[in-house]
C-alpha cells in the first residue's frame, strides 16, 4: 500500500485488546510470506547465472560462422577472375574478325555507292546537255544524296574530281535553265507549244539546286517584268500623280493576264507576292520623286486621290498575300447622313455611334520599307500596309489645311444658322450647333484615319483643338454683356448685365451646351489615342481646350447671377425711398419685396428646369453671396428710420429671408437646400441684427451694437446713429465711448458663427466682455439671447403688435429683464 503509515495500518488491523491474540497468526503468515519470496528470488539469480553461459556460447558460434563465410566469398572473387581471364582469352581473336567483318562491309558499301554516283553523275550529264529537265531534276536529288555519304571523303582525289565535275554540271543545267526563262514573255509560250511544259520541268530543276538559284532565277524575272514598267511612267506623260491609278491597274492586268503562263511556276516560289514587293518599291521610289519635283504645292483633290487609290491597291495586296483584314473602323455613308440628319437624337445615341466609330484599332505600326525583310514566303513580316502610301506623309499638309478651312465655315456657317433655342421635342437643354460641330469632326476624323494615322492625323488632331477653343469664343461671345462708354457711366449702369427671360434661357444652354463639349472633347482625346501611332499618344491631349469650355460655365452662371442682381436694381432703389422716417404703422411686407419676390418666381423655376443640379446650386451660392450684403448695405442708403420704419423694414428683412430660403423649392432642386440655407440665413441675420439695433434704445445702442455686430465699422455705426435719427451733437458723446472701446479697451469678441438669426437651428454661443466695465455692467451671455430672441420672435413669430407692446411696457418699468435687457 503506497503511502501507507505503519502505526496506522497496525492499529487498524489491532484497534483493540482482543484482537492482539491474532498477532501470532499474522507473524507466521508474514514469515511464510518472506520464505516464498527468498525462494523465488534464488531461483531467479541461478536462471541469470545458466542464460549467462549460454549466451557467451552462441557469440563464439556466431563468430565462428562469419569467419567461414568471408572464406567462402574470397574462394568465389577468385574463381570469378580466373573466368573473367579466360573469356577474354576466348574472344580475343572473335573482336578482331568482328572488327575485320565491319570494315570490309563499310567498303563494300561505300565501293557501291560510289559506282552508283558515277554512274549518276554520267547520267546527268547526259541529261543536261540534252536539257531532259525532268529527268535531270530527279537525277540531281539522287547525286545530292549519294555526295552526303561522301562528306568524310572529301580529301581524296578520285571524290574531289566526282564533286568538282557535278558541281560545273550543275552550272551547265543553271545556265540552260536562265537560258529558257529568258523566253518566257516574249511570245515564244505561244509558237512553240512544249515551251511552257519544258519550262515547269525547268522549275524542278532549279528546286533541286541551291536556294540562292532560285532566288537569282525570281530576281531576274522580276526585273525583267517591271522594266517596262519603269520606261513606261518614267516617261514625261505618265510620271504624273494624277496618274497614279494606271500605276497599279498596269501590275493588276499584268498579273492576270499572265496569270496562266505562271503556273509553270511552283507556288512555293511565290513569284507573283515577290514581283509585287518590287512593284511597290519602285513605285514609292518614282512617286517620291515626283512629289519633290513639284515646284508648286500639289492640288489637295489629286493628292488624296492618288493616296487613297494607294491605299486602296495595298489593302488588296494585303489581302491577297497577308490575310489581311480590312480596317473596321470605316462607317457607313448612310449612318453618317443620319446622323447629320436626325436632329432629335438623344446625346447618348450620338455617343455610341460616335464611340463606335473609333473604338476600332489595328495598332499596325508601319514597317522599314528598305530594311532587310525575310519576304520569301506572304505573310513572313512583310507588311503592304504603308510600303507606299507613307510616301505621301510629308506632303499632306495642304490637306490639313483644307481641313482647317472646312472647319472652320462649317462652324462659322452653323453660328449663323444657330437659333439659341431648344427645338421642341428635344430631350436634351444643349445647342444643336454643338452636335454639329462635332458631326463635322467626326467626319473629318474618319477621312484623315482612313488616309493616315501618322503626323497628319496629330496635325489633325490640333486642328480639331483650334476649332472646338473657336466654338468655346463664340459661346462666350453670345453672352450678355454689360454696359460701357461714357454714357453708362453717367447713367451708373456700366458694368451692368440687363437680362431678359429668353437671355436667361439661353445662358443656361451655353452652360449645358458648354457641359457636353467638356465631356465630349476628352471622349474625342481618348478615341484619337486609339487611332494614332503609339509615338503621338503623349500629344494627345485636350485639357486646354476643356478648361476653356470650364471659364464658358463659370462666365455663365457669374452673367445669369448679375442678370438677376441688375432686376433687382429697380426693387433696391425703392426700397431706399420708402419715406421710413414718417411710416405712421407696421403693415404687411412692402411693395419693393414683393417685387423681389416676382423676380425670382418668375426665374427660378426656369433655372432649375435647365440647369443640372451641381450648376444649379453654383448659381444659388453665388446669388446668396451677392443679395445678402447687398441688402445689408442698402439699408444704409435709406434715410432716417422711424421706430415703425425700422420695424416694418424688419419684417421685410424677415419675408426676403423666406424667399430667399424658398428659392431651392421653387427651382425643384433641394439636394443642396440645407447648406444654402444656412448661407441665406448667415447673410441675412446681418441685416437682421443691424435693424435690431436700431430698434434699440439710445443709451444700450453702442453695447448692442458691439454684441450683435462685432464686426462693425466705426463708420457703419456713425451711418447708423444717423439712421436712427439722432443729431450730430447727440451722436459726439456716443461715438466717443464708441471710440473708447476701440482704442483703450479690447473691442468685444464673438465667434462667427454666432450671428443672431431666428432660424430654430443657428446655434449662439458668443462670449462678449467689456472690459472697462464694471463687473456688474458686463453683458452676459443670457442677456444677448434674451435680447435677440426678444427682438427676433417679436417680429417674426408673435407680430409687431406683440413688439410693441414688450418695448412700451420697458420703456415704462424701471425694471424686470426686458428693460434690464436695454439698459444693461
Amino acid at each position: 500500500m503506497e503511502k501507507q503509515n505503519t502505526l496506522d495500518y497496525i492499529n487498524q488491523m489491532f484497534p483493540t485488546e482482543a484482537s492482539l491474540s491474532g498477532v501470532e497468526p499474522l507473524m507466521q503468515k508474514i514469515h511464510s510470506e518472506i520464505r516464498r519470496v527468498d525462494a523465488e528470488i534464488l531461483t531467479a539469480v541461478r536462471q541469470q547465472s545458466n542464460s549467462g553461459t549460454k549466451a557467451r556460447e552462441d557469440l563464439a558460434a556466431a563468430t565462428s560462422a562469419v569467419q567461414e563465410l568471408m572464406n567462402k566469398i574470397r574462394e568465389i572473387k577468385t574463381k570469378a577472375e580466373q573466368s573473367e581471364t579466360m573469356v577474354q582469352e576466348i574472344c580475343r581473336d572473335i573482336k578482331k574478325l568482328d572488327f575485320a567483318k565491319k570494315h570490309i562491309t563499310t567498303t563494300i558499301t561505300a565501293l557501291h555507292r560510289l559506282t552508283m554516283l558515277v554512274s549518276a553523275v554520267e547520267q546527268l550529264q547526259v541529261m543536261a546537255s540534252k536539257r531532259h529537265y525532268k529527268e535531270a531534276a530527279a537525277q540531281l536529288e539522287a547525286v545530292n544524296q549519294l555526295c552526303s555519304h561522301f562528306e568524310a571523303y572529301r580529301d581524296i582525289p578520285k571524290i574531289t574530281e566526282l564533286r568538282e565535275k557535278f558541281k560545273s554540271i550543275k552550272q551547265v543545267l543553271k545556265s540552260h535553265v536562265f537560258s529558257d526563262f529568258s523566253s518566257l514573255g516574249t511570245g515564244k509560250e505561244t509558237e512553240e507549244s512544249n515551251l511552257l511544259q519544258q519550262l515547269s520541268d525547268a522549275s524542278l530543276v532549279v528546286d533541286a539546286l541551291e536556294p540562292s538559284v532560285r532566288e537569282e532565277l525570281v530576281k531576274i524575272f522580276c526585273n525583267r517584268e517591271l522594266t517596262s514598267y519603269q520606261q513606261i511612267f518614267e516617261g514625261a506623260e505618265l510620271a504624273k500623280l494624277d496618274k497614279t491609278e494606271r500605276r497599279y491597274a498596269w501590275i493588276k492586268r499584268r498579273l492576270r493576264t499572265n496569270e496562266e503562263i505562271w503556273k509553270i511556276f511552283p507556288r512555293s516560289w511565290h513569284v507573283d507576292y515577290l514581283l509585287c514587293i518590287q512593284f511597290c518599291k519602285l513605285t514609292r521610289s518614282q512617286l517620291v520623286e515626283i512629289l519633290v519635283s513639284m515646284k508648286e504645292k500639289p492640288d489637295v483633290a489629286t493628292l488624296l486621290t492618288a493616296l487613297q487609290r494607294t491605299l486602296e491597291f495595298e489593302e488588296e495586296l494585303a489581302e491577297k498575300f497577308g490575310g489581311g483584314t480590312r480596317s473596321k473602323d470605316a462607317v457607313d455613308d448612310n449612318e453618317e447622313t443620319e446622323m447629320s440628319g436626325n436632329k432629335s437624337q438623344t446625346v447618348s445615341d450620338i455617343r455610341k455611334k460616335y464611340e463606335k466609330k473609333l473604338a476600332a484599332h489595328d495598332g499596325s505600326q508601319h514597317e522599314e520599307l528598305h530594311g532587310e525583310k525575310d519576304a520569301s514566303v506572304p505573310g513572313a513580316g512583310f507588311n503592304f500596309r504603308g510600303i507606299i502610301s507613307s510616301c505621301f506623309e510629308p506632303h499632306l499638309s495642304v490637306y490639313i489645311e483644307l481641313e482647317e478651312k472646312t472647319l472652320m465655315d462649317s462652324l462659322e456657317k452653323e453660328m449663323l444658322e444657330e437659333t439659341w433655342e431648344i427645338e421642341e421635342g428635344s430631350q436634351t437643354n444643349i445647342l444643336s450647333s454643338s452636335i454639329k460641330v462635332f458631326v463635322i469632326i467626326r467626319r473629318s476624323l474618319k477621312r484623315c484615319s482612313a488616309l493616315t494615322r501618322n503626323q497628319t492625323l496629330f496635325n489633325l488632331f490640333k486642328v480639331f483643338q483650334k476649332v472646338l477653343k473657336a466654338y468655346a469664343t463664340k459661346l462666350f461671345a453670345r453672352l450678355p454683356k454689360g454696359g460701357t462708354g461714357i454714357v453708362a457711366a453717367a447713367t451708373g449702369i456700366e458694368g451692368q448685365i440687363k437680362t431678359s427671360d429668353k437671355d436667361e434661357r439661353v445662358i443656361c444652354y451655353i452652360v449645358n451646351t458648354a457641359e457636353y463639349c467638356h465631356k465630349t472633347c476628352g471622349e474625342l482625346a481618348d478615341n484619337v489615342s486609339k487611332l494614332i501611332d503609339a509615338q503621338f499618344v503623349d500629344g494627345v491631349d485636350m485639357s486646354e481646350v476643356q478648361d476653356e469650355f470650364s471659364a464658358v460655365i463659370t462666365k455663365s452662371l457669374i452673367t445669369l447671377v448679375h442678370g438677376i442682381e441688375t432686376k433687382f436694381d429697380s426693387e433696391m432703389a425703392a426700397m431706399s425711398r420708402v419715406p421710413w422716417s414718417t411710416l405712421e404703422s407696421v403693415g404687411d411686407q412692402s411693395d419693393y419685396v414683393n417685387g423681389i419676390n416676382l423676380i425670382l418666381t418668375s426665374s427660378i423655376p426656369v433655372l432649375g428646369s435647365l440647369l443640372s443640379p451641381i450648376y444649379f446650386q453654383f448659381f444659388l451660392d453665388k446669388l446668396a453671396s451677392s443679395l445678402g450684403p447687398r441688402f445689408y448695405h442698402n439699408i444704409f442708403k435709406c434715410k432716417q428710420l422711424s421706430e415703425t420704419g425700422a420695424q416694418q423694414m424688419l419684417l421685410d428683412t424677415q419675408a426676403v429671408k423666406t424667399i430667399l430660403l424658398e428659392i431651392p423649392s421653387l427651382g425643384k432642386q433641394t439636394a443642396g437646400a440645407a447648406s444654402y440655407s444656412k448661407f441665406v440665413s448667415r447673410e441675412m441675420s446681418k441685416a437682421e441684427a443691424l435693424l435690431k439695433v436700431i430698434l434699440s434704445p439710445i443709451d444700450s445702442v453702442a453695447d448692442t451694437y458691439c454684441a450683435l455686430l462685432p464686426e462693425g465699422t466705426l463708420t457703419e455705426f456713425q451711418r447708423l446713429l444717423e439712421l436712427k435719427g439722432l443729431k450730430k451733437a447727440d451722436q459726439q458723446s456716443i461715438l466717443d465711448d464708441f471710440n473708447k472701446r476701440g482704442s483703450g479697451i479690447s473691442q468685444p469678441t464673438i465667434m462667427a458663427s454666432s450671428v443672431v438669426t431666428s432660424t430654430p437651428n443657428t446655434s449662439i454661443a458668443p462670449t462678449i466682455t467689456n472690459a472697462a466695465s464694471s463687473p456688474g455692467a458686463i453683458i452676459s451671455r443670457e442677456d444677448v439671447l434674451t435680447r435677440a430672441a426678444a427682438l427676433g420672435r417679436g417680429a417674426a413669430t408673435t407680430g409687431f403688435k406683440r413688439f410693441l407692446a414688450l418695448t412700451e411696457a420697458a420703456k415704462d418699468r424701471k425694471d424686470g429683464p426686458f428693460r434690464k435687457l436695454f439698459n444693461g
